[in-house]
């Protein structure tokens, strides 16, 4: 009977831990929104026909989610952020690690950088946020923590707890 129990209490612990998303990193943005979390996705997502690696931020202020696709191209890494308020990229090359609006091609997948929602200021002091060649990881912090900033007016979207 002990033996059994052991069982059922190993099998629900597993499949516990298998749909549970892992929490890569935690930090600070200084914003309205808050500390944010960022999580593995289980499942990739799908921009352009083509499956990329992907990541879920959450801000501890708002229930607003976002979504950072990570697309390895030849010559640098886009990061899609992708947001009901607001979806722009993140370009690192050689060079730099910076912000950009949304490519053109990602019009037909229905994603486009608002003007109406884009900080524009914060825009260009975004558009070079470090020296280029940073892991994932390092550029996904620095994407959670810059872009509560791009938000016209996040005040706007805060959750009332």
């Amino acid at each position: 009977m002990k033996k059994m129990f052991l069982a059922v209490v190993l099998i629900i612990a597993f499949s516990t831990a298998s749909f549970a998303k892992k929490v890569i990193a935690e930090g600070k943005t200084f914003s309205a929104l808050g500390d944010y979390k960022i999580e593995t996705m289980d499942e990739p997502v799908i921009l352009n026909g083509k499956e990329l690696k992907a990541f879920t931020i959450s801000y501890e202020n708002t229930g607003m989610k976002v979504t950072i696709a990570v697309e390895k191209t030849n010559k640098c890494k886009k990061y899609y952020v992708l947001s009901d308020n607001l979806s722009i990229q993140y370009v690192c090359n050689k060079s730099y690690f910076g912000v950009e609006r949304l490519s053109k091609d990602l019009e037909k997948e229905g994603y486009t950088t608002s003007n109406t929602e884009l900080n524009n200021e914060q825009y260009y002091h975004q558009r070079v946020l470090s020296c280029g060649g940073n892991a994932d990881l390092d550029n996904s912090k620095l994407i959670a923590a810059y872009f509560p900033f791009l938000l016209k007016d996040p005040e706007g979207i805060l959750a009332t707890k």
